[in-house]
């Protein structure tokens, strides 16, 4: 399964990489706004949006070029680890 992550603390870009690895899935993560993403996000099976922690523009864009793709978004306040783990297992996923 492949993940696009849009938003978060750049800090903890390593992290989130080892916590999508321990369910199983690939992960590209945009914790901050360079580019375009439409050409950068390609079509994940989920996209997750840390809205706390990203601009309303950024948002905007990534929501609508995963709905022209049809592709699933999970949208969380947090952008903590816990957070993250909470998205991954509602999805079904287990590590």
């Amino acid at each position: 399964m492949s993940i696009v992550i849009v938003g978060g603390n750049e800090r903890m870009v390593c992290q989130y990489e080892t916590i999508c690895k321990e369910y199983g899935c690939k992960a590209k993560i945009f914790a901050k706004e360079n580019g375009s993403l439409k050409k950068k996000m390609g079509c994940p099976d989920l996209l997750i949006l840390f809205t706390s922690t990203v601009s309303h523009k950024m948002v905007i864009s990534a929501f609508q070029e995963a709905k022209r793709n049809h592709v699933p978004v999970a949208r969380v306040h947090t952008s903590s680890a816990a957070a993250l783990h909470a998205v991954l297992s509602e999805r079904g996923l287990k590590r």
